[in-house]
């Protein structure tokens, strides 16, 4: 689509190109929970050029998820990511060598242990790849924390979830317990660990730039609820 407008605002939630309210794909109103959210989704349709770049629209992708996706199934998409608490990366520990250990340790515990006190759960950590159970409790425990989140906290917290591979560093960044920089810092340990050790190559670049890229809007998009 090419761009035909001349001025964007930001008013009541919603966003409108030269007074014409923006609706979503699924053509609802897109209308955003916080001032703060709105006016920079509206900032995205700003900045477009000629035509409009969907990749380089990220904020207003989460909202449209939020609206068209998630709204009508929150249920079963809140559950989708809650699942990702059975077999946390937090949970999975190098055997060796010892300062990759140390790192993990440094990172992980941290967050486990202020998700062991925010939730009143248990943890097993395991040495390996080899999937170890959480105790049903600690399931649904997490699984209650993700299903009380409205559709834009699950839009946001989505991204985070899937590129970091862990549910309680994405619930300690929606709680404040963590920052975004630290919640990334933790999920790439392994990764950085391999790069040092290896190098990287630029497809591994890439694919870690697109990655940062999805969980950075993750974050800002939760920030700004």
């Amino acid at each position: 689509m090419r761009r035909f407008w001349k001025e964007v605002t930001a008013e009541n939630g919603g966003i409108a190109l030269d007074g014409r309210p923006v609706r979503t794909p699924g053509r609802a109103p897109l209308v955003l929970p916080t001032p703060q959210l709105a006016e920079a989704v509206a900032q995205e349709w700003r900045d477009v050029g000629e035509t409009v770049d969907p990749r380089a629209m990220p904020l207003t992708g989460l909202a449209n998820a939020a609206i068209d996706r998630i709204a009508p199934e929150r249920e079963t998409f809140a559950a989708g990511l809650a699942a990702y608490g059975e077999s946390d990366l937090l949970y999975y520990r190098a055997e060796l060598p010892e300062p990759l250990i140390a790192r993990q340790e440094a990172a992980w515990d941290p967050l486990l242990d202020w998700a062991r006190g925010r939730y009143d759960v248990h943890f097993e950590t395991v040495a390996g790849v080899m999937h170890k159970a959480q105790p049903d409790a600690t399931i649904a425990r997490l699984g209650e924390a993700v299903a009380a989140l409205d559709p834009f906290r699950l839009a946001g917290l989505s991204p985070v979830v899937t590129v970091s591979g862990s549910l309680v560093a994405a619930l300690a960044l929606i709680e404040g317990a963590a920052d975004a920089e630290a919640v990334w810092t933790a999920a790439q340990i392994d990764e950085a660990w391999q790069a040092e050790m290896w190098g990287e190559d630029d497809l591994a670049t890439k694919a870690r730039d697109a990655h940062r890229a999805d969980f950075d809007a993750g974050a800002r998009f939760l920030s700004l609820l």
